[in-house]
């Protein structure tokens, strides 16, 4: 594993021989543009591992995507050998049907300390709630990205990720009330602790979000990719190509269903992802929001 893959993998030519803020943001924009949220690897027959090396082998050498404990974790690794002080925290994603945060540390992010300023970098969390860039670590700081307005808030033992977003304009009728489409427009998405944590500490979630019949990951087959304008997500067999239009209060989605015999076109094309083994598309009714 070396850097210069790395950097060549997401685009990245710049300067990095000093660890600031600067430097920071243009690696983390590289990287979700350069590297889809995806799960595909369930749905192909392969396994998911916590195995930095393995996950380095995926991503970098193999032109492949991630969730979050593999983009995360091969971030976490990137900012250490670039000499950032850099530690990894655990993360309970909300859930809209218990209106709480779910009990286990299912989210991997990295908190960067910089001059004595602390930041949160997440490259991995896709579609419209993905971070272009490391959020302050600043309570109630409204902080404007592409996807919308982010906030941290300071619960006393939690600190609280939200979002506020933006109007969805759907284009095609026939996708208006589609269950992706969320009309939510303030929303949380985790919470977590200053509690570090390690690749160890995800293992054995990691194994439970890829074979329990349960989660959302066994029962939608998910790809992202953040554009210049927006982003782009293959759900099952659903394609969407979301524009943001802050100048006009909404989010343009194009949404549409594809063939069987399209999907490996879609993902070399619009994700530039070449699978290994041949997909298995998988839209179940579970709720996730583009």
């Amino acid at each position: 594993m070396n850097l210069n893959e790395y950097f060549n993998r997401i685009g990245f030519h710049g300067s990095y021989e000093k660890p600031d803020l600067e430097t920071l943001v243009q690696i983390h924009k590289h990287h979700v543009m350069s590297i889809p949220f995806e799960n595909l690897s369930i749905h192909c027959g392969e396994q998911i591992t916590m195995d930095l090396q393995v996950i380095f082998h995926k991503i970098v050498r193999c032109g492949r995507g991630g969730w979050c404990m593999e983009n995360n974790l091969l971030f976490w690794w990137v900012l250490r050998e670039m000499g950032y002080d850099t530690t990894m925290l655990g993360c309970r994603v909300y859930d809209g049907h218990l209106g709480d945060f779910g009990k286990l540390d299912t989210h991997l992010i990295n908190k960067v300390v910089i001059s004595g300023e602390t930041f949160v970098t997440d490259v991995s969390f896709g579609v419209s709630y993905q971070l272009r860039e490391p959020l302050e670590l600043v309570s109630n700081k409204d902080q404007p990205q592409a996807a919308g307005v982010f906030r941290l808030m300071d619960k006393g033992d939690v600190w609280v990720l939200e979002k506020t977003g933006r109007k969805p304009q759907v284009l095609d009728p026939e996708f208006a009330k589609s269950g992706l489409v969320s009309t939510e427009l303030t929303k949380p998405i985790y919470c977590f602790t200053m509690q570090p944590r390690n690749a160890d500490h995800f293992s054995d979630v990691c194994h439970f979000l890829q074979t329990d019949p349960s989660s959302l990951f066994t029962n939608k087959s998910i790809c992202s990719l953040q554009t210049s304008t927006g982003f782009r997500a293959l759900i099952g067999w659903t394609y969407s190509d979301v524009t943001f239009k802050p100048e006009d209060g909404v989010d343009v989605m194009d949404i549409r269903c594809i063939a069987d015999d399209a999907i490996e076109e879609i993902l070399r094309e619009n994700f530039n992802m070449k699978l290994e083994t041949r997909l298995k598309p998988v839209n179940n009714k579970v709720t996730y929001k583009l």
